[in-house]
Order: C-alpha cells, then sequence, then structure tokens
C-alpha cells in the first residue's frame, strides 16, 4: 500500500493523509490477549505496537497473517529477550502503523471501574446491544447512487426495527441531527478528538435516547439510539432506505482540517465489528418510556476526566 503524507507547516511532522485499516479481528484479538497477560508484570505490551509491528513487516496487509508472526514477537518482549526499541529501530514504516493504528484503536483497552471495582481491558463494545441479531458482510468501497456515485464509507449491520444501538466508546455528541443521506444520526467524537463515530439511518419518530443532545457525553456501552431504515430524503423523518440496518463509520482526524471535505479519512469497520462482538452491552427495556438502558454500568475515567475539564471551563 502507498503511505500517504503530508507536511503540515509548523508542526515539524508529517501528517497522515490516508490510512488503508486492513488488521484482521484474529490479529487485533491475539494483540488483546497478550497486552492483558502482559499488564500486571514488569513487561506490559501495548498491543496496538504489536499490530503495528506486524503492519510494517506485512506493508498493511493482514491477509495472510499468522498467529506465530505474533507470538514470536510477543515471546520475545515477555522474556526480555529484546526491547520494542530494538524491534522497530528497522522498520522503515513502523512510526507510520504505530499513528494510524493508535488513532483507529486508542481508545478501545484501558482501564475503567464496574460496581465500585477497577479493571482493565476492552472497554469498548459492539454497536448493536446484546441479544439482538444483525448480519453483517464487508461492503465498504460498494457504490452508492443517491445523490450522486460515491463509495460506501461504512459498515451496514442489518437487524431489527428498535434494536438499541450502543456506543462503541466513550465521547461527546458532535452532532445529531437530520441528514439527507443518512437520515436521523448521531456523530460521537472520542476525548482525544481522533475518532469520529458516525451512527445513521435512526429509528423513524424515535431515533436517539431521550436525553442525548449535541455536546451530551455518553460512556462505552451507553444506549445512543435504535435502529431504522430513515434516509435518503430532504424531508425529515422519511423511510427511504430499503434495508433496516445501522450504518457504522469511523473517521480518523489527525488535523481539524481534515473533519470535512476532500481530506476527510473513513475506514472500513468490517473486522473492528467482527472484534468488538465479544463485548456485547446488555440492556433491559423501560416499558414505561419505552427506552433501552445498559443493565450494568461503567465508569469510564476518560468521560470523568472530561466532565470535570469541561465544568471547571464554565
Amino acid at each position: 500500500m502507498a503511505l500517504e503524507m503530508q507536511s503540515t507547516q509548523g508542526r515539524g511532522k508529517e501528517l497522515i493523509k490516508w490510512v488503508d485499516f486492513k488488521v484482521t479481528s484474529e490479529a487485533m484479538n491475539d494483540a488483546y490477549q497478550y497486552d492483558l497477560k502482559a499488564h500486571d508484570t514488569d513487561t506490559p505490551i501495548d498491543w496496538v505496537c504489536l499490530l503495528a509491528i506486524l503492519g510494517a513487516k506485512y506493508g498493511g496487509d493482514f491477509k495472510h497473517y499468522k498467529s506465530a508472526d505474533m507470538d514470536t514477537i510477543a515471546a520475545g518482549l515477555l522474556k526480555k529477550e529484546t526491547t520494542l526499541e530494538q524491534l522497530t529501530k528497522d522498520l522503515k514504516y513502523y512510526d507510520y502503523y504505530n499513528e494510524a493504528y493508535h488513532a483507529v484503536l486508542g481508545g478501545f483497552v484501558g482501564d475503567y471501574q464496574t460496581e465500585g471495582h477497577t479493571s482493565y481491558g476492552l472497554k469498548a463494545f459492539s454497536p448493536i446491544a446484546k441479544g439482538f441479531p444483525y448480519t453483517d458482510y464487508d461492503d465498504f468501497g460498494s457504490s452508492r447512487s443517491f445523490g450522486y456515485r460515491r463509495q460506501h464509507l461504512g459498515h451496514d449491520m442489518m437487524g431489527q426495527i428498535g434494536t438499541p444501538i450502543i456506543a462503541v466508546e466513550s465521547g461527546y455528541v458532535e452532532c445529531l441531527g437530520w441528514n439527507r443521506y443518512g437520515g436521523w444520526r448521531i456523530g460521537i467524537r472520542s476525548f482525544d478528538k481522533k475518532r469520529y463515530y458516525y451512527y445513521a439511518h435512526l429509528r423513524q419518530n424515535f431515533p436517539y435516547a431521550k436525553k442525548l443532545k449535541e455536546g451530551s457525553v455518553v460512556t462505552a456501552g451507553d444506549v445512543i439510539g435504535y435502529m431504522g431504515h430513515t434516509g435518503y430524503s430532504d424531508k425529515e423523518n422519511v423511510n427511504n432506505i430499503d434495508i433496516i440496518h445501522l450504518h457504522f463509520g469511523l473517521q480518523l482526524i489527525f488535523d481539524e482540517s481534515q473533519k470535512d471535505g476532500n481530506g476527510e479519512i473513513w475506514i472500513s469497520c468490517y473486522e473492528l465489528a467482527r472484534f468488538l462482538s465479544q463485548n456485547r452491552c446488555e440492556t433491559t427495556k423501560n416499558e414505561a418510556t419505552k427506552e433501552w438502558r445498559r443493565v450494568q454500568e461503567m465508569t469510564d475515567p476518560l468521560a470523568e476526566a472530561y466532565k470535570k475539564q469541561t465544568r471547571q471551563k464554565k
């Protein structure tokens, strides 16, 4: 793959302007398990760094990924036979893959609290609530024609009307409302501002969690909306999408100039969705309000820090 970067005036570094994310769910899970295994030892391993090493070795293409390749790297680190610096010093594109993969996965693993107990591990969730069926396939880049001919820059997850949609990562609501392409949609930004999650085609008449508004802080695992098939219409609240599904998109932002326009960086979420399927949030319905909510609350230190910072600014 060609690595596309551009100079950023005054920053003294190259700005990544394209990421072709082809890491498989198998590789992500293998790296994650090594991160967990090493976390409480004197040789902690950053799972994303493991993936970046292999990304540099594979040229970004994990099509022929072998667990043995990961095992060799991790074993050397765990046994202190080598260091990350030694492993990467001659890998020409390691820095690129390290920055790119951390931009994709940076908020997925870390500390969190449930029922007053602090844990370390996967704190990102599947966008589909536990117990609700869905089907999907790798449709990133397929053709779309409504409005104009373009590529599909997301991942469609087909299911049932009203299926609770879950916040994959903690963040704040950057946009909420109607879009002629996405119908009722929600855009959530990660606290480090590198990831913008886009959830579209939400339910007619009841698209969002009722308290949600622009600026709201959400914790990974929160119910944010409900599956539907709105969109493809200039008129609000119209079901013009044939198939009931969630359009789940992930945009990477290395600089705010890339947020909107020709410089947008969207990545394939198919393998991410497969990886996150191991962590689906259990929900329960409030019959009085007809809303769904998570069963087990979770406290994310990043969300608490952001809320504290926001209060101080006020």
